[in-house]
């Protein structure tokens, strides 16, 4: 198995200075946050400011309440994302070690706990400012496909949640010993750029779709369309590229040579798809809603 693509020679530093001894550096996984989060808020309040995208031309949100709930959003995304990492993948590792569950800075982030930390900041700020909530998750559901397809890039650029072993043509050797070290594979081992599937489908196709909806087919005056379309497209395009992203470690075992965090038989499913289907399916009946009440 030859990799044909070799990985590019980008450092996960953009720059490094030293300041009384301590090291500060900028990452490009940092840039991707910052960037995705100024993408995504410029995204929504340019819909809030464009009466003609609502129902009677009012729109249910002011641009500065946009902004007090960014804070919101930040905050719900690091708390979910990180407690989320630590229940739904690791919990038997950080029960030994609570110290290390706020060590952020060592990794270890969950897109599906950044979520729900997202849908319970959204849930707690509308609920004190009188906001229709279908409406505030259909602005805020608008605003997260930047920040996915920058995650993903940041996330090929560090050499982080590659796929499985694979011989097509566009393979990537990344250059981590954990990737290199494919089974039955003699010499280069080539994976899956699952991350760069990811931003293709998550960010950039979905955020497409998305932005389409709101500014071509009046989905704003539907509550709830946007946010459907955004769970059910993220929880399809998770589902499918889980087949080919290679599954976290702790659930690899020689029983279980797929990482499946759930099988009977041979047959089941990643820790991914098994937190993506309800994903989907809430997608879906928040889509049938709209249809039918708007």
């Amino acid at each position: 198995m030859q990799a044909t693509l070799p990985f590019p020679d980008i450092s996960p530093e953009i720059f490094s200075i030293s300041i009384f001894g301590f090291e500060l550096a900028l990452r490009w996984y940092a840039l991707a946050y910052i960037i995705g989060i100024v993408l995504g808020w410029r995204l929504v309040v340019r819909a809030v400011q464009t009466p003609r995208l609502w129902r009677e031309e009012t729109p249910v949100m002011t641009k500065p309440q946009i902004e007090d709930l960014l804070t919101w959003v930040i905050i719900g995304v690091i708390l979910g994302g990180r407690l989320g990492y630590v229940v739904f993948y690791q919990p038997a590792y950080y029960l030994q070690h609570p110290a290390e569950i706020l060590a952020v800075w060592q990794g270890g982030m969950a897109f599906h706990g950044g979520l729900l930390g997202v849908i319970v900041a959204g849930l707690i700020y509308t609920w004190r400012h009188h906001i229709p909530r279908l409406s505030a998750a259909d602005v805020m559901a608008l605003g997260v496909p930047p920040g996915l397809l920058l995650g993903r890039l940041a996330n090929f650029i560090n050499s982080e949640l590659w796929g499985r072993p694979t011989d097509l043509p566009w393979g990537v050797a990344f250059p981590t010993e954990a990737a290199q070290a494919c089974p039955d594979v003699i010499g280069i081992c080539a994976r899956h750029p699952s991350q760069l599937y990811e931003a293709g489908l998550e960010g950039l196709l979905l955020g497409c779709v998305l932005i389409w909806l709101v500014w071509r087919s009046g989905a704003l005056k539907r509550p709830g369309l946007v946010a459907g379309v955004f769970f059910a497209g993220y929880g399809l395009a998770r589902f499918l590229v889980e087949f080919v992203r290679q599954p976290d470690t702790q659930f690899i075992s020689d029983g279980n040579p797929l990482g499946l965090a759930w099988h009977v038989g041979g047959w089941g499913l990643t820790m991914g798809q098994i937190l993506s289907l309800p994903m989907f399916l809430l997608g879906g009946w928040l889509v049938t809603r709209a249809r039918r009440t708007g």
